[in-house]
């Protein structure tokens, strides 16, 4: 179980790079909850793609450096950078908690913290 659910995610992960969100969502089970620990909560599929459409304007540059499974569950932790809709960069840690339920993915808890502030120039008065 375990080899298969981080072959799935890999295969998934694989559409995010390419920009094919649709693709990943085909990995995902319609009542597939992510939590963005600190954040928000996203419930269902069609909230994900939402999610994907706003946040995602370009493909993200991510990093897988750890899989590590257990079960149901997979832990990823890696690094990711993200372009905003005025081309600025955030770049982040994140440890992912992913859990499957017959081959698909039904929840996501994400520990995301950013690495590298964005250049905030302030006008002096």
């Amino acid at each position: 179980m375990s080899e298969k659910n981080k072959a799935t995610l890999e295969e998934a992960n694989a559409h995010v790079a390419e920009g094919n969100y649709e693709g990943f969502l085909s990995f995902c089970a319609d009542d597939t909850q992510w939590t963005f620990v600190g954040d928000r909560t996203l419930q269902g599929k069609e909230a994900v793609r939402q999610y994907m459409a706003t946040t995602y304007i370009e493909p993200p540059k991510f990093t897988v450096d750890n899989l590590i499974a257990e079960g149901e569950f997979l832990t990823v932790l890696g690094e990711i950078t993200i372009k905003d809709e005025d081309g600025e960069e955030t770049h982040s840690s994140y440890c992912d908690v992913w859990r499957f339920r017959s081959g698909k993915i039904v929840e996501l808890r994400a520990f995301v913290i950013e690495t590298e502030v964005k250049d905030q120039t302030s006008s002096a008065a």
